[in-house]
């Protein structure tokens, strides 16, 4: 959203800066020669209007031209001047000269009106509604005028308007479409950060089941070819190493609200399978955990519960800043377990006879 709105706001700084343009040749090309040469009942104070109309634009120019937004405070201060000015440019003309030559004040202000007020839509019609109310209603205080008069006045009127308005339809057409183009351009990004990530994680599918399917396959060819007996021990903890291992790796691929615990739930349900009675426990609401995090976690948890023969019991504590997943098994074969902590997960165990009680944890500052 913020790259949309500084592509909108780079619509109103170029438009402002083609305004500050324009408005100056305007002033000082077509108004200027008319203030000089024309007959006005005030002159004095057709010239003070002109050269606060020039103010104005001067000081607009301070951060349109570094393309900067206006301050608002500048907006309503110079809002008021200019309707001041066109009041007082008005009151300096005879009744007879209102949108005639003379009358140079009476577009001008609707582009001045423009520059201050571009990415104000509403309150900008609203103030050149009021300046063309104001006009037209000086101009038939004098009385009612001839066809040729109105024709003339309201020609000028209408052509002013016109351009104004103009200038505001093609200024808020140009932001829909930039902002149009800038909501494509992010939900393209959005598109190519979904792919990327989901061949990335494609490849650790890969890489995961290439790796888990290897070591399963050569305990599989060692048992077909006789090399492994059934009935020894060490085979067994093998076989339910890798059956373990393998219920956790398509628990990883599930999409659950928490995937932790079905992670884990799937490596009790594999010690259930052969015949462990398992308790797990669970303290402490859901968290995000990162899926290498999860499996790094689990890892020691399968490592375990292969190794478990009759019980074995899990609790898993999860606050704001870590995680802890702890597994008490009566593993008599604890003595060829090979345990090692990660760069993210520390890993603690004890052997207390025919007993093995490890601890798995994680804390989110070390992520």
């Amino acid at each position: 959203m913020s790259e949309r709105r500084v592509a909108g706001d780079h619509v109103y700084a170029t438009m402002r800066i083609i305004l500050v343009c324009a408005t100056g040749i305007l002033q000082f090309g077509l108004c200027l020669h008319p203030l000089l040469t024309q007959e006005y009942r005030h002159r004095w104070l057709a010239v003070a209007a002109f050269i606060a109309l020039a103010c104005v634009t001067a000081v607009c120019c301070g951060w349109v031209l570094r393309r900067k937004p206006l301050p608002v405070a500048l907006v309503v201060a110079g809002t008021a001047v200019v309707l001041a000015v066109s009041f007082c440019a008005s009151a300096a003309l005879a009744p007879d000269q209102r949108f005639q030559a003379s009358d140079w004040s009476f577009g001008l202000v609707g582009w001045h009106l423009l520059l201050l007020l571009l990415d104000r839509v509403r309150t900008l019609i609203t103030v050149l509604t009021a300046h063309l109310v104001t006009s037209m209603g000086l101009f038939l205080s004098a009385g009612v005028p001839d066809r040729a008069t109105s024709g003339a006045a309201g020609a000028a009127a209408f052509g002013a308007v016109n351009v104004q308005l103009a200038v505001v339809v093609i200024t808020r057409v140009l932001h829909w479409q930039t902002h149009e183009a800038m909501a494509v351009a992010e939900e393209k990004d959005r598109l190519v950060t979904r792919v990327l990530a989901a061949q990335q994680w494609e490849r650790g599918q890969r890489s995961l089941f290439a790796d888990q399917l290897g070591s399963t396959l050569s305990l599989l060819a060692g048992l077909a070819d006789g090399e492994l007996d059934p009935r020894d021990s060490d085979t067994q903890r093998r076989c339910a190493l890798a059956a373990t291992q393998l219920r956790r790796l398509f628990a990883e691929n599930d999409d659950m609200p928490d995937p932790l615990v079905h992670e884990v739930t799937a490596c009790v349900d594999a010690a259930e399978r052969r015949g462990v009675e398992v308790s797990f426990a669970i303290s402490g609401a859901a968290v995000p955990v990162p899926s290498q995090v999860r499996h790094e976690l689990t890892g020691p948890v399968v490592t375990a519960l292969s190794a478990a023969r009759i019980r074995a019991r899990v609790s898993m504590l999860r606050t704001d800043e870590e995680v802890r997943i702890a597994v008490v098994a009566d593993a008599d074969a604890c003595a060829g377990l090979v345990i090692e902590s990660t760069g993210r997960v520390g890993v603690e165990y004890r052997v207390y006879g025919e007993y093995l009680r490890l601890e798995a944890r994680w804390r989110k500052q070390q992520s």
